[in-house]
């Protein structure tokens, strides 16, 4: 005789089912949280356009150091992602372990603007490229604004977490992005084209513009209603506990194990992006005001796209949307290419290969919004500095690319990348979505409910 007892009670839900809010007075407050972190979202947009890292900075390099600066160049993408991947993993407990994440986050932004106003004032007062040192103060800059930038990525996305339920965080990533792109590009027509005409390139009033939208996007988060957490507890605070507990993630959920081979694979099409304006400036002459056509283009394309990523994101849930836009993300590399291989009308054309890189910051809010969703609460510092950090393996290999583009050309360089994300897109087919099993759940539970 079989002894066993049916448990009539119903099966947990999975962590991704009852993740928010946290705590009840969350969301009543809800549509105020949503609209002041659009709002920074927006104000630090305005900001970035003037800093992009697929034209403005690399351009500004050029300028800088002359000829034979693709090494250099190489070196951006290994400190932005440097930046954005080892300090998360360093602090992700004691972000969790904060009873008030939104100190983090404003604090993260206000000190994004710093290095940024360092460089304004130093080329605002001379010509920097008389200064032996400032290749050198330029890129321990940047490396230093991408640790505040990866802590702040940390942080806004445990703050979301907390404060704006699964459903709606597609609709901030619309209203911040669509809404932030009209003013960015508003402002970068205004401005950005007369600056960049200056002798010096304008790169310290572009810079100081950006420090000003920073620290102003950093005095809005205090705005947000955010309650305490409970008290955390004492221990497991430092780097190596927070090193042990990235590992453990890592073993336990295989999902997230995918989910950061996705992310390690679309993290070849960021590598590049420093070379799409060389490309241009050494196949088909374009320089100067035209980066201002290919700022506003890319950041355009942005918003356009979020009025697909959002909506899809919250109706039909964060795999399809992630899957739509690295899939159309492989275009881009192709599109140079095929541009510079058509000659002077591929120069009239070239600004829609930003058209085609505008899907990649969204791509990056997509994967950190699936992290979101894959587990509890209290896990969400731990999965999103985990992936953070697997996004950043491809980025060892950035100054041996940017050997390459120097020794054997764009050509062979891009057409690898396209490569490599077309197979991320692949992967994502072997992804969970959260939404289904969340669904799946509730009917068993209500089944279960249901038997007499």
């Amino acid at each position: 005789m079989d002894s066993t007892v049916d448990d009539p009670s119903p099966p947990p839900l999975p962590p991704a089912a009852h993740d928010w809010p946290v705590h009840p007075e969350i969301e009543p407050q809800e549509p105020r949280n949503l609209l002041l972190l659009a709002v920074q979202q927006i104000v630090l947009r305005v900001g970035w356009i003037f800093k992009t890292e697929s034209v403005i900075i690399p351009a500004f390099l050029d300028w800088l150091a002359g000829p034979g600066a693709g090494v250099l160049r190489g070196c951006l993408p290994v400190l932005n992602r440097f930046g954005q991947s080892v300090p998360p993993v360093l602090c992700a407990n004691r972000l969790g372990a904060m009873r008030r994440k939104k100190r983090a986050l404003a604090g993260c932004v206000l000190m994004m603007s710093l290095p940024f106003a360092v460089l304004s004032i130093v080329c605002l007062i001379g010509d920097a490229r008389r200064l032996a040192w400032m290749p050198q103060l330029f890129l321990g800059l940047y490396g230093l604004f991408f640790i505040f930038n990866g802590l702040y990525h940390l942080s806004f996305g445990t703050v979301q977490g907390k404060l704006i339920r699964p459903t709606r965080r597609g609709r901030l990533l619309l209203i911040s992005t669509f809404a932030g792109t009209i003013p960015a590009i508003l402002f970068a027509w205004w401005l950005l084209d007369d600056w960049l005409a200056l002798p010096d390139g304008g790169f310290g009033y572009a810079f100081g513009f950006t420090a000003v939208c920073f620290f102003l996007s950093g005095l809005t988060v205090l705005l947000v209603f955010e309650p305490d957490d409970d008290p955390p507890p004492k221990s497991g605070y430092g780097g190596l506990a927070s090193v042990a507990d990235t590992l453990g993630a890592l073993r336990r959920d295989h999902n997230l194990r995918r989910l950061v081979l996705v992310a390690m694979l679309f993290g070849s099409s960021l590598i590049i992006f420093p070379h799409y304006q060389t490309l241009a400036r050494v196949q088909l002459g374009l320089y100067g005001p035209v980066l201002m056509v290919w700022v506003v283009a890319q950041n355009a394309a942005v918003g356009m796209y979020s009025l697909l990523a959002g909506p899809l994101a919250d109706a039909w849930g964060n795999r399809l949307t992630l899957r739509t836009l690295i899939l159309g993300s492989a275009a881009a590399p192709l599109l140079a290419i095929a541009m510079c291989r058509l000659g002077p009308t591929g120069a009239m054309w070239f600004w829609t290969v930003f058209i085609a890189l505008g899907g990649t910051p969204l791509v990056l809010r997509i994967l950190n919004n699936y992290a979101l969703e894959i587990c509890e609460p209290a896990e969400h510092p731990r999965y999103l500095s985990t992936l953070s950090l697997c996004l950043a393996v491809p980025f060892l290999l950035s100054p041996a690319v940017g050997w390459a583009v120097d020794r054997i050309g764009f050509e062979p360089v891009f057409l690898s990348t396209s490569g490599l994300i077309l197979l991320g897109g692949g992967m994502t087919f072997r992804l969970e979505e959260p939404r289904h099993r969340r669904r799946e759940a509730e009917i068993v539970t209500l089944a279960a409910g249901g038997e007499e």
